[in-house]
């Protein structure tokens, strides 16, 4: 079946009571942390078992052996399948049909389509529970944020947790990795919480890493590409590249994207513009006034998530170097020309 915010939360209470729990969408750090806490329901000696989706496309039937296993220490188990999608059908269907399935099964797939199979078999089954995760935004950014930086021994005001999650774009793994650097450089911990404020931000955070990159920023969302080049040029010289180049236009199109989000609820630019007070610097806000007029809702979307997957594929790999990070700059640049 479908479920929503609050049937989700009472699920992952009593993980049990479902053959599987199908946690999809775009937000895969959404997903995961959602997929952990099946485990945390348990108990922390619960036993893990994790498989993928090709090896149950492999050997279907296992899935359902290893949800009716009992435990080698006679512990709790639960099962864990990720990647997860439409080559895992079989051996869902085998689960669901089998005699007796005493341990949860998570999946966690990416945004599957409507069309998917697994997808359709999970909304359908009375004994499954499919839940789609989606970046927060506004508020429930802000919450995530003070909820992360608690459990890692921060203590934030509101505009510290409205500047973490617009920085990090909602994204859970990259607010968490930037939530655990400043609790290093706090010396904070659950039992000694210490306040994160703007200066230690500004000292060790996404900004500091950053220098001045404001023409860089203004030169991809508003479309100049001759602009861009020469930034780029100006910034590897004095070795400014990569992540860095990244986060400050993550930033910027993330800010677009929530101040567009109003605009298209029928305010005006000027209005929209006019509610944020100080919390936008003051020199920012002709080019933003400008860039949020032109730019529209799924061109800034796709933007973030481009920016989004450039990132987490630099800190897996590495595989991403100055050249591709370039092309990606390049491309939304040339997005926004087309705009204006």
């Amino acid at each position: 079946m479908k479920a929503n915010r609050a049937q989700v939360e009472r699920a992952l209470k009593a993980p049990d009571e479902y053959r599987f729990l199908l946690f999809h969408g775009p937000d895969a750090a959404g997903s995961r942390a959602l997929a952990r806490r099946v485990g945390a329901a348990l108990g922390a000696e619960a036993e893990r078992v994790e498989l993928s989706g090709a090896e149950l496309k492999a050997d279907p039937a296992r899935l359902a052996d290893e949800a009716a296993a009992i435990s080698l220490f006679g512990g709790r188990r639960f099962v864990l399948v990720e990647p997860a999608g439409d080559e895992c059908l079989a051996a869902v269907e085998a689960l669901l049909g089998a005699g007796a399935a005493g341990n949860p099964v998570a999946l966690v797939a990416g945004a599957l389509k409507p069309a998917s199979k697994l997808l359709k078999l999970a909304l359908a089954a009375p004994a499954a529970l499919a839940f789609a995760s989606y970046a927060p935004e506004g508020q429930e950014a802000e919450r995530l944020a003070v909820d992360l930086a608690r459990a890692a021994g921060l203590v934030l005001r509101s505009d510290v947790a409205r500047r973490l999650a617009e920085g990090c774009a909602g994204n859970r793994a990259v607010l968490e990795q930037e939530l655990a650097k400043l609790a290093l450089y706090l010396d904070a911990a659950p039992d000694r919480p210490r306040p994160l404020d703007h200066e230690a931000i500004d000292a060790v955070g996404a900004a500091a890493e950053e220098g001045d990159l404001s023409r860089l920023v203004d030169s991809v969302g508003g479309g100049h590409v001759a602009a861009l080049q020469a930034e780029l040029v100006r910034l590897a010289s004095e070795g400014v590249e990569g992540v860095p180049l990244v986060r400050a236009v993550l930033r910027r199109m993330s800010l677009l994207a929530r101040l567009r989000a109003q605009v298209e609820q029928g305010n005006s630019v000027d209005a929209v513009m006019a509610s944020q007070g100080k919390s936008l610097f003051w020199k920012e806000k002709p080019a933003v006034a400008q860039q949020l007029a032109r730019w529209r809702a799924p061109l800034l979307a796709k933007s973030v998530e481009r920016l989004l997957a450039a990132e987490r594929q630099m800190k897996a790999s590495g595989s991403l170097g100055r050249v591709a990070v370039d092309e990606e700059l390049f491309a939304i640049c040339r997005q926004a020309a087309r705009l204006r």
